[in-house]
């Protein structure tokens, strides 16, 4: 047996906040796909002097695989036919062109991630009965480990538990379908008001954490407390992964707050805050409440967050937040699509423009930036644009510019409507500027550390091999947009800035315990209510 693959990365600049390495000019060793402590001296050399070193990037939080996602390619056909993806240089093997956009195709997500210094990427939300589908195009996916979160904030058969006051129930439902999906963590999106949506009552929607979903017994509160309780009694790697109700409506960062205090103490992961921190009240002007919100979560540190912050430009709001998909159509008469999987959640998907012109668009810009900008722990405070909503992944160059040049800042400032910009704390020219090291917490140790992945976002002895090689520009957006070189799991896939390997990534799935005997009830439930077998359900189930 030949021995596994080494490389000494020698002389770059390195950047690994878990090991508390902060621009130390050291080497970095790799055999096989782990980093080791020391290589003999003839092992193979790639010369890294004057580059800045870092692990590979890791996304907490993108829409990238799914039946979400397939309808969303299919419904922006013209756009992405518009902006092909070259088939890369490849060393070996048959490389293949394809389409981007918002919504790049499979493969050419992996080869756009990969082409950034991303190797690991989290799929936000998935119906445990599109499960298989999302695994087949993570399949397709090539370099990036990868894995879902499964949405259950408006299953079926878990209301009907929590109704019953069955939360141990609920906890071992949580544990069978993360296990039934090959799953990474609980997943919950506007809770109660997608089931209420569906209903098609008069009121389609929930307002507050107390309204009844179906049941006085169950509310947006009791979803939260019975999921986030689930995920932490199970000892999940990641805590629950919450979209608060009234996403985009003014005055939700009171609905934010209150979502936060319901779990305090328990951990719990805010997503996409950005979208959840606005100030003012329905009918009346939009402002920014993102300095109340980041307040609590410094105060919290139990809590923890992405931003998705809005880059300007063309963006997909693609999220199972139907009602919230609706109303963006109806008020913007834009094409869209709505879907409803049943017993389980919706979809809606618009495609969406953000300006610098429009107002509540250079709002929604600052307050994203204010949340990045007044956090005061950055480990729990990740980087992202819920890919495509925001904005796509592959605005993250700019983003971090954005978050590292003030003067750069300044200037993007005074070119965007101003209309509800007033009290914003980027025009009282708040100067701080995220360092190299700061960037490298946002973007790969902090997420790592948030998903339970310790052999993620380090370059510390038995971390995986996943390493970016970034050349010294002090334009950062250029810089980052283009690394010089990737390693992914000890092979190097991009060289000299060319994409040259496209190996397969790992998925990332939790299997947790649960009391067999669910599975009697499960049955009949299935039975009596679902159009799929019970056997035919789970992810891994035969075709």
């Amino acid at each position: 047996m030949s021995p596994p693959p080494r490389l000494r990365i020698s002389g770059g600049t390195v950047y690994d906040p878990v090991n508390r390495v902060d621009g130390a000019v050291r080497d970095v060793c790799i055999e096989g796909d782990r980093i080791v402590a020391d290589l003999p001296a003839g092992a193979p050399r790639l010369d890294a002097r004057g580059m800045i070193v870092m692990p590979g990037g890791v996304d907490i939080h993108a829409h990238l695989a799914g039946s979400s996602v397939n309808h969303g390619r299919r419904l922006l056909a013209d756009e992405r036919a518009a902006e092909p993806v070259p088939a890369p240089k490849l060393e070996a093997g048959t490389p293949r062109s394809g389409t981007g956009g918002t919504l790049p195709s499979t493969f050419a997500t992996g080869y756009r991630y990969a082409g950034l210094g991303y190797t690991t990427a989290m799929e936000a939300a998935v119906a445990p009965l599109a499960a298989r589908q999302a695994h087949a195009e993570l399949d397709d996916t090539p370099i990036i480990d990868s894995g879902f979160f499964v949405l259950l904030g408006n299953d079926d058969y878990l209301l009907r538990q929590i109704a019953a006051g069955e939360t141990a129930r609920a906890r071992d439902y949580a544990a069978w379908v993360l296990a039934a999906a090959r799953g990474y963590a609980i997943k919950i999106v506007n809770p109660g008001g997608i089931a209420r949506w569906k209903a098609g009552g008069q009121e389609r929607n929930v307002n507050g954490l107390d309204d009844p979903v179906g049941s006085d017994a169950v509310t947006p509160r009791k979803i939260l407390e019975t999921l986030a309780g689930a995920a932490n009694d199970l000892e999940l790697p990641h805590p629950v992964h919450i979209h608060c109700n009234n996403l985009g409506q003014p005055g939700n960062a009171k609905t934010t707050l209150e979502s936060m205090e319901t779990l305090a103490g328990q951990r719990a992961h805010f997503t996409h805050l950005q979208f959840h921190s606005y100030g003012g009240e329905r009918g009346k002007p939009w402002k920014s409440a993102a300095r109340e919100v980041i307040e609590y979560v410094n105060a919290h540190p139990e809590v923890s967050v992405d931003v998705g912050q809005v880059m300007f430009g063309p963006a997909t709001t693609v999220t199972a937040d139907g009602p919230v998909e609706y109303l963006l159509h109806a008020s913007t008469g834009r094409r869209w699509v709505n879907i409803d999987i049943e017993l389980e959640t919706g979809c809606g998907i618009v495609p969406y423009m953000y300006k610098e012109r429009a107002a509540v668009a250079a709002l929604q810009w600052a307050i994203g930036l204010e949340l990045f900008l007044l956090a005061s722990d950055p480990w729990r405070v990740v980087l992202s644009t819920d890919h495509p909503n925001g904005g796509t992944f592959l605005s993250y160059p700019e983003l971090i510019r954005l978050l590292m040049d003030r003067a750069y800042r300044d200037e993007r400032l005074k070119r965007v409507n101003q209309k509800l910009l007033a009290g914003s704390v980027l025009l009282d020219g708040l100067a701080r500027e995220y360092t190299l090291n700061e960037i490298a917490i946002v973007t790969r140790a902090g997420p790592a550390r948030l998903l339970g992945l310790p052999h993620k976002g380090h370059l510390g002895v038995g971390a995986d091999a996943d390493v970016t090689i970034y050349a010294d520009d002090p334009d950062r957006a250029k810089m980052f947009s283009t690394p010089r070189y990737v390693v992914k799991a000890g092979t190097l896939v991009v060289e000299e800035g060319q994409l040259r390997r496209a190996p397969a990534g790992r998925r990332l799935a939790v299997r947790p315990q649960y009391d067999a005997t669910l599975t009697h009830d499960l049955k009949r439930f299935f039975d009596e209510y679902s159009c799929v077998a019970f056997e035919n359900y789970p992810a891994d189930a035969a075709p």
